[in-house]
């Protein structure tokens, strides 16, 4: 072989894997998507990938079907979109507890920051900090808590609904910006713990807004504080932590499309163009909102900057706190 023919089949072997991603692009959709969903059916992570799903097959013109696959705080399910075929016709609904597995168990065989294509943000799912009107009547907001508990050191107790959950991991930032104690006592999901929080058990919880809504408004619970950067609609006469002393606090968890690494670009920009124009809609966001979701769409580029913060930021939170699932 002469050096012009190597040079021809080097060029070749190159142009070869453009062409096929060019030619995929062209033609992407084809087939049905398939939309990993990493919890049970039923939950906000759930539905909100449901009302996208419907939304982006009326658009693409192609079955996008959902598929829960729950276990390991959506781990399973990402190991499982990591290696399927980089085509555009597998997506994972990421969420926040699925973002923080790797810091959480020892061996979930994937980096979230290194291992996949963000696409686009979906939604945030608020969270409140609640207590028990009955046990805490004097406690009307954060700062109110933190001075009930620093004047009675380790005697105060909080739940969550479980150890690493995103409620936990946000009272023990808090608690470390605020310099105040307070013991955790982990539940197997919200609705113990909440049920628990309105029985006096724990007098504090932080908790999913959604499931505690209905409590709140019953004045079974009393909200204090949200943890999002703004107040939300559902709750706007209550303060965020922000707003109570802690500037830049930051505690929301929140969703959004990731693709296995390697994804053809055009076929990321082509969904994450989609998904800004689903969300633009108020019948879309007012679907969300009953779901007890909160719609909030950004870009690919914007979603890995946020990946990586947060993969970052609550990982720290995680390791100096020595919290563990295994």
């Amino acid at each position: 072989m002469n050096i012009l023919q190597f040079t021809h089949r080097a060029l070749l072997g190159a142009l070869l894997p453009l062409v096929a991603t060019a030619a995929l692009a062209n033609t992407w959709p084809s087939r049905p998507i398939k939309l990993i969903v990493p919890f049970p059916a039923g939950g906000p992570t759930d539905t909100a990938s449901r009302i996208l799903g419907q939304k982006l097959a009326e658009r693409l013109k192609q079955p996008v079907v959902v598929e829960n696959k729950a276990g390991a705080s959506g781990s399973i399910a990402a190991k499982q979109v990591m290696e399927s075929p980089a085509d555009g016709y597998t997506l994972m609904m990421l969420a926040t507890p699925t973002l923080l597995a790797p810091h959480m168990y020892k061996k979930v065989g994937y980096d979230t920051v290194k291992n996949f294509t963000p696409v686009a943000t979906v939604y945030d799912l608020p969270i409140v900090v609640v207590v028990n009107p009955s046990q805490m009547p004097s406690v009307t907001d954060v700062q109110r808590l933190i001075t009930h508990a620093k004047a009675r050191p380790g005697e105060i107790n909080y739940t969550s609904s479980g150890p690493g959950s995103f409620g936990h991991l946000s009272m023990e930032l808090l608690k470390e910006l605020g310099q105040f104690e307070m013991q955790h006592v982990p539940y197997k999901g919200g609705v113990p713990a909440i049920t628990d929080t309105i029985g006096g058990q724990v007098p504090v919880m932080y908790a999913d807004l959604v499931a505690a809504l209905p409590h709140i408004q019953s004045g079974k619970l009393r909200a204090i504080a949200v943890g999002s950067p703004q107040r939300v609609a559902m709750l706007p006469q209550v303060k965020t932590i922000a707003e109570q002393g802690f500037k830049g606090f930051d505690a929301v968890s929140w969703g959004g499309l990731l693709a296995p690494l390697g994804t053809p670009k055009e076929v990321v920009a082509r969904i994450d163009k989609e998904v800004g124009e689903i969300l633009a809609d108020k019948l879309v966001q007012e679907r969300l909102l009953t779901a007890g979701a909160i719609a909030n769409y950004q870009n690919a580029d914007r979603m890995a900057a946020r990946l990586k913060n947060d993969y970052d930021k609550w990982g720290r939170v995680i390791r100096d706190k020595a919290i563990g699932v295994d």
